[in-house]
């Protein structure tokens, strides 16, 4: 519980520094860039999370591979998240200035549940449909659910679009009884 609020605590503050400067787009591209090298590099997030390094170390490395590729910002953040030993964090709290950047262009998150993998193109096709039954814009992430016996649930905002076959089944039988 306190990673999920120390996360959303530094993505919050990553956020609103970002919109005092003007540079959301700016940070979130180099932001979702800098996890694809973390992702591909992972002797780079190994050495950034490694506690018997130095920050002083972690941050001279860092500032030979980033300097001139990051912003100015976002450089400063990786170097108060080395100084204050969160670097592992940092995907998460990508994860939430995301949202925050989405929230505030009106999008919203859900999940579909279904039995097996939905192809891109199956997502985005319930994407608008879900965005204009519900008259928002919608993004979906797709999640298997072994209970489920056939077709697909949505959840977006605390509200559910159940077209499962067992939701078809208990709707059959109560209108038997």
């Amino acid at each position: 519980m306190a990673e999920l609020t120390v996360d959303l605590t530094y993505g919050t503050a990553l956020f609103e520094a970002a919109g005092e400067v003007g540079k959301k787009e700016v940070i979130m591209e180099e932001a979702e860039e800098l996890l694809q090298v973390l992702e591909e590099e992972p002797e780079l997030k190994a050495f950034m999370d490694y506690p018997a390094i130095s920050a002083e170390e972690k941050k001279r490395v860092l500032g030979n591979i980033f300097e001139g590729k990051l912003c100015e910002e976002l450089l400063n953040f990786l170097y108060i998240l080395v100084d204050k030993r969160r670097t592992a964090g940092l995907p998460k709290m990508i994860k939430v200035y995301k949202r925050l950047a989405d929230r505030e262009d009106g999008v919203s998150y859900g999940t579909v549940y279904s039995v097996i993998p939905l192809s891109q193109d199956r997502i985005r096709e319930l994407e608008e449909e879900t965005s204009k039954l519900m008259r928002i814009n919608v993004k979906l992430e797709n999640k298997i659910d072994p209970n489920l016996i056939g077709g697909i649930k949505v959840l977006v905002e605390g509200k559910i679009i159940d077209a499962s076959v067992r939701k078809k089944f208990d709707d059959l039988e109560s209108q038997i009884n």
